[in-house]
């Protein structure tokens, strides 16, 4: 496992946050519609809008190069993960499930039960991560932006069964 720290962002990550969204998810544009790539891919002030809306925790290697990232929220005991996205020159060594387990635990720690998450269908690895990790489609599917966006729910144990 590659020699990283998962903090939680401050606002003085944004602009690192919103360049590592946009080399994760520059091979993918041509295949999203160009609103569904704006707000996958936000400007580093609707990042600094999340950091004070969600809990946005980023993988930092020792250089100081935010190469990760992922936000989650808690309302009503259902936990909601959005925007995870590993630098390409850097996925594959296990950060994206680094950046999972610690929004987890914090999801679990915030009394969810449940957490959702939604992802489009040219994000095969990002599936196969998310299957492997425990989530599973809930069959619900939305519109977004002109593309389908396709629901993920994991079922989290009770804070009591978890050990922290």
């Amino acid at each position: 496992m590659v020699d990283l720290e998962i903090r939680q962002a401050q606002l003085s990550d944004a602009i690192q946050i919103a360049e590592c969204l946009m080399a994760a998810f520059a091979p993918f544009r041509h295949l999203y519609t160009s609103d569904a790539f704006a707000d996958t891919v936000p400007a580093a002030d609707a990042i600094r809008d999340r950091i004070e809306r969600m809990t946005v925790y980023i993988a930092v290697a020792t250089a100081g190069l935010v190469v990760g990232t992922l936000a989650a929220a808690c309302s009503d005991q259902e936990g909601h993960l959005r925007g995870m996205a590993v630098r390409p020159e850097w996925q594959g060594q296990g950060i994206a499930r680094r950046l999972l387990m610690a929004a987890e635990r914090y999801l679990i720690k915030s009394g969810c039960s449940r957490i959702t998450l939604d992802t489009t269908e040219p994000l095969t690895k990002a599936i196969c991560l998310y299957e492997s990790c425990g989530f599973a489609r809930s069959g619900r599917v939305e519109d977004y932006f002109g593309m389908p966006l396709y629901e993920f729910v994991k079922q989290l144990p009770a804070t009591e069964n978890f050990e922290l």
